[in-house]
């Protein structure tokens, strides 16, 4: 049984923007389009923090570079 994402991170992609679902561990959970309506509605009333550069973030996010990271908005959300 998957556990349920704890974390989205909105991320740069080689230039298009996609969210990425992450457990509790920051193991990847999903992935797709940030411009889904499904973004909005998970992330309605919520505040994102800016970056995701911390070694936390370093397995779950490789292959992104390092202004990727920093720019990345990363949302909590509500379980």
């Amino acid at each position: 049984m998957q556990k349920p994402a704890k974390y989205m991170v909105i991320i740069d992609a080689g230039g298009s923007t996609i969210a990425r679902l992450l457990d509790a561990e920051r193991r990847l959970v999903a992935e797709f389009d940030a411009g889904s309506e499904e973004v909005a509605v998970m992330t309605s009333g919520l505040e994102p923090s800016r970056g995701a550069a911390g070694p936390e973030w370093d397995q779950a996010l490789r292959g992104h570079g390092a202004e990727e990271r920093v720019l990345a908005d990363v949302y909590v959300l509500d379980l």
